[in-house]
């Protein structure tokens, strides 16, 4: 196999992953708050309060793919500085 077919697989699998993990961090982030506001009584500010980091967490997350896959589409120039 290629390498330019490798490239192309590995940013399709990268970016496979990047609306499951937007979603499950937003589930996980309300599940808990949910949980913690039953527990507390404190309806709904724990479930407001995770939600929010969830979301934040799922959006950091998409920023750190799409960095690593602009790094993987980007031409590898290690051996035009070595010398």
């Amino acid at each position: 196999m290629e390498e330019q077919d490798r490239k192309l697989f590995r940013m399709l699998g990268a970016l496979s992953t990047v609306g499951i993990t937007l979603v499950v961090s937003t589930v996980i982030g309300y599940v808990v708050g949910h949980y913690l506001d039953g527990l507390f009584q404190t309806t709904p500010w724990f479930m407001l309060g995770f939600l929010l980091l969830g979301i934040a967490a799922g959006f950091k997350n998409l920023y750190d793919q799409t960095r690593k896959l602009m790094d993987l589409d980007r031409p590898n120039d290690k051996g035009k500085h070595d010398r």
